[in-house]
């Protein structure tokens, strides 16, 4: 064998030897990770034993007062035509319409549109209808009730009420001791397409200082 050949024989067993050492030593990096996980694995078995015995056996709750919800969502409400109708109805209600030739004449100038019988208006009187809802207008000022009143009947409207009492007061608090809102609210009301008709309340209602008002059905 020449000199050469012994040369490149050598080589080839170097090479072979640190090929050797390369496998030996991914070997060794595969155990340490093997026994790493397997070192996880028992800290997490450990840790779940602690737990189950800490708390003990549990059970699932079970809800019986869940909310069933709707299987298709409400229909949207159309806030802006609301409110549009709001404002049409608020400014429709003038302070100069004549109202005086539209009122009954008796003593609390009542008013019942046209089709609704006297004797609608007597059972009104009488407190045949229970009242369902109430707007007190004490402290407001002229275009505050107009506005109050207007967002109360729209809302009683949608509501379904047929009737409602209105409180404007008796005016002892006002300028000159004067009723400004007693005849106002008449006014307003009588301009109102949802009154069908109005009368003043019983004593034990408000009396002079208020008005019992039925309203049309939907």
């Amino acid at each position: 064998m020449t000199q050469q050949s012994r040369s490149i024989v050598l080589t080839a067993l170097s090479d072979l030897k640190q090929v050797k050492n390369q496998l030996i030593q991914h070997a060794k990096v595969r155990e340490l990770a093997t026994l790493r996980l397997a070192q996880q694995q028992a800290a997490r078995e450990k840790a779940a034993r602690l737990f189950i015995d800490a708390v003990g056996s549990v059970k699932a709750i079970k809800y019986n007062n869940v909310a069933s919800l709707p299987s298709t969502p409400p229909a949207p409400i159309a806030t802006q035509r609301l409110i549009d109708e709001s404002q049409v109805m608020k400014d429709s209600l003038s302070d100069d319409f004549g109202v005086e030739q539209l009122l009954d004449t008796d003593t609390d100038l009542s008013y019942r549109t046209t089709g609704i019988s006297v004797e609608v208006l007597n059972k009104l009187r009488r407190g045949d209808w229970a009242i369902q809802g109430q707007l007190d207008l004490h402290g407001f000022r002229v275009d505050g009730a107009r506005h109050a009143l207007t967002e109360f009947i729209r809302y009683a409207t949608d509501q379904g009420w047929r009737c409602v009492r209105i409180v404007h007061g008796k005016g002892l608090g006002s300028k000159d001791r004067q009723p400004v809102l007693k005849s106002k609210v008449r006014s307003w009301l009588v301009q109102t397409k949802a009154v069908q008709c109005f009368v003043a309340a019983r004593a034990s209602e408000g009396g002079a200082g208020a008005l019992v008002v039925l309203l049309a059905g939907v």
